[in-house]
């Protein structure tokens, strides 16, 4: 089931600084992981953005949602989940603001708190198998002779 997450609402659930500078990036990059192993569609939002920087990107698998200064994410996701119609049924809302819960409800989604969604993410991270390519990590050694072997290209 594809999700529609309120990011500045579950920044803080996976232990990130709202005031860090890369807080969204930092999470768009675990939502890249996600839906990576569990082969889901995200759709993140995030209020606040300045002027110049809002607006919609795709950034892998996920798309983010950058909502100008005055507006919120939480009437984004409300108006995304309106415009879905009957299709609204077929996702889940990530958040624990009640008032997005409840949007939620009204249009029939599925909703999980932050905070189940942060142990169903890690959940997904520490049981998917790893493949050989994970396991294929380089030595001190190769590294250095594959650093030699750049320079020496570079000459």
């Amino acid at each position: 089931m594809p999700y529609l997450i309120d990011g500045h609402n579950l920044i803080p659930k996976f232990g990130l600084r709202l005031d860090s500078v890369d807080d969204e990036m930092e999470l768009v990059s675990i939502l890249q992981e996600f839906a990576r192993l569990k082969q889901q569609q995200v759709e993140v939002y995030f209020d606040g953005a300045p002027l110049g920087s809002a607006g919609t990107r795709k950034l892998g698998n996920v798309r983010a949602h950058f909502i100008r200064l005055g507006q919120t994410a939480d009437n984004a996701i409300r108006a995304r989940l309106n415009n879905m119609g009957k299709a609204a049924k077929n996702w889940t809302v990530v958040s624990s603001d009640h008032e997005v819960q409840g949007a939620a409800r009204a249009n029939q989604a599925q909703s999980i708190s932050s905070e189940e969604f942060v142990r169903l993410t890690r959940n997904a991270m520490q049981t998917t198998p790893k493949t050989k390519a994970d396991d294929k990590k380089l030595s001190a050694q190769e590294v250095d002779e594959w650093l030699k072997l750049f320079r020496e290209n570079k000459r």
